[in-house]
């Protein structure tokens, strides 16, 4: 997740240095379809075509629609305001994500957690303070446009990434998203200089590279243990901006930007220790407790067809393991009788009642 972070970073730098010469669309469509051939070439070296087959079009539609939204809002935020200000707001993106959890994951959320989404919103809402630069309140509103979507999709990657493959995730999301943002810039298009085909190759290879790490690491991990490190994007930015742009984030954005960061992270870390205390919680409770409160991890196939969150799909192992240790005990159990060891039958009784705890 740091490097896909770091990269994405650096390829908002190109994107920031494009927004000046072209309109937003027509940089989000340049972005996609560079990113496009990088996607598919592994593909076809590795003869793997049948893994961009996709399973669920509704949601692959949707996040393709929803990252119009992502790119067209960030490349307008990024082309007025310094990367820092830009990444300042758009990192509210995983308040949105918890308050979003609750009428479409059916979370619980308590009331501290609330209260630390309302203090984040607090700081984007510092930072959003209408000032006499029209143009810089724009950019931010255009931020949090982008950080709202962003929110929307980081739910339904979790989804799709249940039945699809990472590679058809990251295709069908560019494809569609280069479609759509194509379609809208057409009427308006300029042409690309020769000068800017080196920015765009850079901006393919660092575009597809963050798309996979990104997505490889919503896979991998719970977003409670992946989200925190997205702040790290604010580094970035202040680095680049300071390298590239001599400039650094004014003291209402790094107060605004603080409150946010702050705030996101009690809410991961809240995150963090409900899952150890459901792990505690014992084997017979915590499956169903997990599934109803943490459903936006799951459902995952694992072992015996079993859905549910990640700590389900590892109480599903678990009886998937005493299952077959049952089965070894009945057997051992029939050879002990044969050889009329009543000490060795004692013993394994108990390992074959085990079957018939191991249900569901």
């Amino acid at each position: 997740m740091i490097a896909g972070v770091a990269v994405f970073s650096f390829m908002d730098a190109l994107l920031k240095l494009l927004s000046a010469y072209y309109p937003p669309m027509e940089v989000a469509a340049l972005r996609g379809a560079t990113s496009l051939p990088f996607t598919l070439l592994p593909v076809l070296l590795g003869g793997r075509l049948q893994d961009l087959w996709p399973r669920r079009w509704p949601m692959h539609l949707l996040r393709g629609l929803l990252s119009v939204l992502v790119l067209g809002g960030f490349i307008y935020a990024v082309r007025v305001l310094s990367l820092a200000n830009a990444y300042s707001v758009f990192l509210s993106a995983p308040l949105i994500v918890a308050a979003l959890s609750v009428p479409l994951l059916r979370e619980r959320i308590d009331w501290r957690n609330w209260v630390a989404i309302l203090i984040g919103l607090a700081g984007v809402l510092t930072m959003l303070r209408p000032s006499a630069a029209g143009l810089s309140t724009f950019g931010a509103l255009a931020a949090l446009v982008g950080a709202t979507a962003y929110a929307f999709s980081a739910i339904t990657v979790r989804v799709l990434t249940r039945s699809d493959t990472t590679v058809s995730v990251i295709f069908w999301t560019l494809g569609l998203m280069t479609l759509f943002t194509a379609t809208i810039a057409a009427p308006n298009w300029v042409p690309i200089e020769r000068a800017h085909w080196t920015w765009l190759l850079g901006l393919g290879v660092l575009g597809a590279t963050a798309q996979y790490l990104l997505t490889e690491a919503f896979r991998s991990a719970p977003p409670s243990v992946v989200t925190p490190f997205e702040y790290t994007a604010l580094l970035w930015g202040v680095a680049i901006d300071r390298v590239f742009w001599h400039v650094l984030p004014s003291a209402r954005v790094c107060l605004g930007g603080g409150i946010v960061i702050v705030s996101g992270l009690y809410l991961c870390g809240d995150d963090q220790r409900r899952c150890h205390l459901l792990a505690g919680a014992g084997p017979r409770s915590a499956p169903r407790q997990a599934a109803r409160r943490y459903s936006q991890r799951g459902p995952l196939r694992r072992a015996g067809g079993s859905t549910g969150c990640d700590l389900c799909a590892v109480h599903a192992w678990r009886r998937t393991a005493a299952r077959f240790a049952a089965h070894a005990g009945r057997f051992l159990l029939a050879r002990a009788r044969d050889y009329g060891c009543r000490r060795c039958a004692a013993l394994l009784r108990p390992v074959v009642r085990l079957e018939q705890r191991s249900g569901p």
